[in-house]
């Protein structure tokens, strides 16, 4: 077996020295790519207590490979997709806040993963696996997210459809001219009734127990990933 991975979930302002290392990590490997500005990059969520963080680390080291966040719905903390988006479709502040007036809404945001694990499927598979799974720990009925156009496949297997009440039937230059973005939506974060039969497997597996165990295989990539994903509400 392979390298042993922890996935660990936590509120952004119970742990700010990690939130930190997670920052610092994000913008390099976006810095990789030629991206130096982009909203879910913002640092401001590190206070945000409507914030939870899902951090993947290598267990020999303690190192972070991966992360992502899920930002709960707020109206004094705009969720970065309405940042994002506002200026090509002011009615994104409308469309959230609807969503959260009918059970509440958050978006998965902030997805990254270091070089070195670059093909393991720690951000496009396990992170966001993770990242659907904590959604019925938190009050909501729907998630968001903001994907590149490489990661629209994947991401539909999760359960999203493409939220094409925005932009260009869901599509906008972000986060730079030239990169194409699409606004997906879950509507249903309990049944996940869109989600192909493996992925939704997996995160009501995760939700059931969030602290497990598993050996993972993508692309001939062999991980043992220990999850940690109870929150501390």
């Amino acid at each position: 077996m392979g390298e042993l991975i922890r996935i660990r979930a936590f509120r952004a302002i119970d742990d700010e020295p990690a939130c930190n290392l997670y920052a610092k990590e994000h913008m390099d490997v976006l810095k990789i790519f030629g991206i130096t500005k982009i909203t879910t990059a913002n640092n401001s969520w590190i206070k945000n207590p409507n914030v939870y963080v899902i951090m993947a680390e290598r267990v020999s080291d303690n190192q972070p490979v991966g992360g992502a966040r899920v930002h709960l719905y707020h109206e004094d903390y705009p969720l970065p997709m309405d940042d994002a988006v506002k200026d090509f479709d002011p009615s994104v502040k409308e469309l959230l806040a609807r969503h959260a007036r009918s059970g509440g809404t958050g978006e998965i945001c902030g997805l990254w993963n270091s070089r070195d694990v670059a093909g393991w499927g720690i951000g496009t598979m396990f992170l966001s696996r993770a990242g659907v799974s904590l959604c019925t720990q938190l009050p909501m009925q729907t998630m968001h997210v903001l994907c590149a156009e490489h990661t629209i496949g994947i991401t539909l297997e999760k359960g999203f459809v493409i939220e094409k009440e925005l932009g260009n039937s869901g599509t906008f230059y972000y986060p730079k001219e030239g990169l194409v973005a699409t606004a997906a939506v879950i509507n249903d974060v309990r049944t996940l009734a869109d989600a192909n039969e493996v992925d939704r497997n997996i995160i009501m597996s995760l939700r059931e127990n969030p602290l497990q165990t598993r050996e993972e295989t993508n692309n001939e990539h062999k991980i043992k990933i220990e999850y940690q994903l109870r929150l501390n509400l």
